[in-house]
């Protein structure tokens, strides 16, 4: 019987990493297309988003399966409702890299506003959020899940800083608002994956320490 379930433990974390790189690349894909303005990369990325979510059903039905076969306990319990839940959030990742492909879709049909310097460099640290919160999962590193959770502030300063750049094109020209206004929601889809690869870190701490940390938090003092 254990025996078992740890084949079935290696095969569910070997389907997750699966579906992680296949969303890293999501993103990475995305970006390029942004900065390329390649619309045949983002039509390939907006494509692909039904693979993630076919790897999220599998994930879903092999976790359901190993909970009724197996009734694992403790630790055992919360590796397998784990994988569910960051299931969810790499498929919500994909999403928001579609979303992404879909503003540069439309960016393409006006002359660029501007160079692409805040948001490669957001995109990347997301991307490397994403790719250390499943590592972190992999070898039940909750330091590492810890760090991850603390980068989350750079991405979101950033996030400001670029809303504010925006907001003086917008002022300046109002013929650059629509493109403005497009930039501004791409740097909050990826704003939002960093957002959803907080959470799988959150999760891994949950997984290796049995601590929940969401939303505990201290508020900050104005």
């Amino acid at each position: 019987m254990e025996r078992h379930f740890e084949e079935e433990f290696e095969k569910l974390k070997s389907k997750i990493l699966m579906m992680g790189t296949l969303v890293e690349e999501q993103i990475r894909n995305a970006l390029t297309a942004l900065i390329e303005r390649d619309e045949a990369l983002a039509q390939r990325v907006i494509a692909n988003d039904h693979h993630v979510n076919t790897l999220d059903v599998e994930i879903d039905e092999m976790s359901l399966d190993a909970l009724v076969r197996y009734q694992p306990v403790a630790k055992d319990l919360r590796f397998v409702t784990t994988a569910m839940k960051i299931s969810s959030e790499l498929e919500r990742m994909s999403d928001l890299s579609e979303n992404i492909c879909e503003r540069t879709i439309e960016l393409n049909e006006e002359p660029q506003l501007k160079p692409y310097i805040d948001i490669p460099h957001m995109a990347e640290r997301a991307r490397i959020m994403v790719k250390e919160s499943l590592d972190a999962f992999v070898k039940m590193d909750s330091a590492l899940a810890r760090k991850v959770i603390q980068d989350d502030d750079f991405i979101d300063n950033l996030t400001e800083q670029l809303f504010r750049e925006l907001l003086s094109f917008m002022i300046e020209n109002p013929k650059t608002i629509s493109r403005a206004i497009r930039l501004s929601f791409i740097s909050k889809y990826i704003e939002r994956i960093a957002d959803h690869a907080t959470n799988v870190a959150e999760l891994v701490v949950y997984m290796v320490e049995g601590k929940i940390i969401r939303h505990t938090v201290p508020p900050q003092e104005g």
